[in-house]
């Protein structure tokens, strides 16, 4: 519907400049541009296609129109173009809320620029924001997974319905509804969103904490796979989630190449499941990597406490969003049946860092840390005697 809003806008306004935005720019090239119902195919139905650029997102029509595409990972890609009106697909799964501001900057041509969104709501701080208005500036217009059953095989909307109808998930994704927190969960939405920031200091220690899956089949739970650290303020920050679906050897292989990656002081792993197993497959990718092996003596809910306190305190901020993780942290609670592994994941990092954290905020008061490999120095060195970057001290 909003592919077929833009080509009729772009085909039917001369020289008119367009914007269709999407999570990545996989997204928007794959699903928007050039699916099924995509915007390439509706504009070539109307023969007013003249040129599509896939690597560069471009689209130009004949009669001089230009449709941009972006991906919401970059921002800053938004700053500058002027459009007429753009497509917002998946507003809700957007990492970067500012992508949204700057895409509203470059709002500016015509008479009436305009914004379609095409999203499943999920109750994120921007989609919530847009449906409160009562200005009259949004229309909020509703529609379900079997409003479109003529165009979907019928087996697959049968499953749907034995697996999803009268759930939570089955009312969000399939129709329509917009869920807000959970009564019992440990999170909200609004905690998370109020400390959310879009890059973090320099870092005294970091983490990458492993909930291991049991198995590594189709039906297999996740290894929930989290990058955390602490500045030397004691305020954390959740940096990437890297959970994935796979075998010991591959999510081990993930876990070194995200420690490397992120210069971690170590890596965490909950042993329950796969007991000394887990520390011999990260050993055996990298022996030289430091592994901390945890036990889950008490109970999800218990661990969770007090990092859920540090989130109400505001000193955990994701830098970005992480939707599938923030997902599972608002929505689990003791009784729920599910499986959090992002949010155990999380949970792990946290823990790991908050233990050492009063020593490491001395030795912070003491010394100026290395932005690039975290070596102390003494306060008002300029150059880490180890690696030579230049050392900017905090003021």
């Amino acid at each position: 519907m909003a592919a077929e809003w833009l080509a009729w806008q772009a085909a039917t306004n001369d020289h008119t400049r367009w914007a269709i935005v999407a999570p990545t720019f996989g997204d928007v090239r794959d699903v928007c541009a050039e699916g099924n119902s995509g915007i390439v195919g509706i504009l070539r139905e109307y023969d007013v296609l003249e040129e599509y650029n896939r690597t560069f997102g471009h689209i130009k029509l004949r009669n001089g129109s230009l449709i941009r595409l972006f991906s919401a990972d970059e921002p800053n890609r938004l700053r500058g173009p002027q459009f007429h009106g753009a497509w917002c697909d998946e507003l809700s799964s957007w990492r970067y809320s500012d992508s949204w501001d700057q895409l509203q900057f470059g709002l500016r041509l015509g008479d009436h620029p305009r914004t379609v969104v095409t999203t499943t709501p999920k109750p994120v701080s921007l989609v919530r924001n847009l449906i409160s208005r009562t200005d009259g500036s949004v229309r909020v217009v509703r529609g379900s997974t079997f409003d479109n059953a003529a165009n979907l095989a019928p087996q697959a909307l049968i499953e749907l319905q034995l697996r999803y109808n009268g759930t939570r998930l089955g009312r969000q994704e399939l129709y329509g509804e917009l869920l807000e927190d959970i009564e019992g969960a440990l999170w909200t939405r609004k905690m998370i969103d109020d400390a959310r920031v879009t890059q973090a200091p320099n870092l005294t220690k970091i983490c990458v904490a492993i909930d291991p899956a049991v198995t590594s089949g189709e039906d297999s739970d996740e290894t929930g796979m989290i990058v955390a650290g602490v500045s030397m303020d004691g305020q954390y920050y959740v940096l990437h989630d890297g959970t994935l679906r796979a075998s010991p050897d591959s999510w081990a292989r993930k876990a070194v190449e995200l420690y490397h990656e992120y210069k971690a002081n170590r890596i965490v792993a909950e042993k329950n499941n796969g007991g000394d197993m887990v520390g011999s497959v990260i050993r055996h990718v990298d022996p030289r990597v430091p592994i901390k092996l945890v036990t889950a003596t008490r109970g999800k809910q218990i661990r969770a406490e007090p990092v859920s306190a540090l989130y109400e305190q505001g000193k955990v901020h994701h830098v970005g969003g992480f939707n599938e993780l923030e997902d599972q942290m608002v929505s689990w609670t003791p009784d729920s049946g599910i499986s959090p592994d992002r949010m155990d994941a999380l949970v792990w990092a946290i823990t790991e860092l908050s233990v050492a954290s009063p020593a490491m905020q001395y030795l912070a008061s003491k010394v100026d840390f290395c932005p690039s490999c975290r070596m102390p120095s003494p306060k008002g060195t300029t150059f880490c005697p180890k690696c030579q970057t230049a050392i900017i001290t905090p003021v």
